[in-house]
């Protein structure tokens, strides 16, 4: 059985929220040991220990080895709550782990090969992850830190499935018993769509020596004369000029 992180723990006797703020408070961190066909266990874990361990994606993929007054237990770690505005832990399920007995981890899925694929390097593909981790059964000493999916060999438009992911020998995938999901696919990248201020821009310029289009109502130019004003104006000159020469005769 590969044991990858080792660390202490001490029983705690005290529960409920008000206990776990004031564990929190003082740098330790709750937690609960339960399962191996013992009673649960409420345990005290120290919280700045757990930190230099929780960046490392082998701390939820692999045994780790708990100490409690001495005692070794090992265990795989099912959830770990993290405060929702700071890095702080604020709860931690473990697991205990039988010898004998399956048990259930979800491991990462490391992909390798993606930028010598013919879809990328060549054809101008983007890969999409679909997929990034797996849940998997098998004995304690069969279970790997993570599986490795080749992409070297797919070419544009391709896909790989949960069932493509090879695995080593005792471990299992239970979601294939139900379903084939889609893990990793090379596409084509999406055309880039015209700036949509730009299209309207482009839009409001008219064509190039076309006469601007007065908007419908709107008042004509300063010195523009109304249609008929010329005509209008020579008749009312006719009408004003026998009246001069009648002034003559007089």
């Amino acid at each position: 059985m590969r044991i990858s992180f080792t660390f202490g723990a001490d029983p705690r006797g005290a529960q409920g929220k008000g206990a776990s703020r004031r564990l929190r408070r003082s740098g330790k961190v709750p937690a609960i040991l339960y399962g191996g066909h013992k009673e649960a266990q409420a345990l005290v874990l120290d919280q700045q220990n757990l930190l230099t361990m929780i960046g490392d994606e082998r701390f939820y993929s692999s045994i780790v080895q708990i100490k409690v007054d001495g005692v070794p237990q090992e265990a795989i770690v099912k959830d770990v709550q993290m405060h929702p505005a700071r890095n702080v832990v604020v709860h931690v399920d473990l697991q205990r782990v039988i010898e004998n007995e399956a048990i259930r981890l979800h491991l990462p899925i490391h992909f390798k090969g993606e930028s010598i694929s013919p879809g990328v390097k060549t054809e101008g593909g983007i890969v999409s992850h679909m997929r990034t981790d797996v849940e998997v059964s098998c004995l304690p000493k069969d279970l790997p830190e993570f599986l490795e999916l080749d992409l070297s060999q797919m070419s544009l438009n391709d896909t790989k499935f949960l069932a493509d992911v090879p695995l080593p020998p005792g471990v299992t995938i239970p979601e294939l018993s139900h379903r084939n999901a889609p893990v990793v696919s090379i596409h084509a990248p999406r055309a880039a769509e015209p700036e949509p201020v730009a299209a309207e821009a482009a839009a409001a310029t008219p064509a190039e020596g076309a006469a601007p289009t007065a908007a419908p109502g709107a008042a004509p130019a300063a010195g523009a004369a109304p249609a008929g004003g010329e005509a209008k104006k020579g008749e009312e000159k006719k009408e004003a000029a026998p009246a001069k020469k009648e002034g003559g005769k007089k």
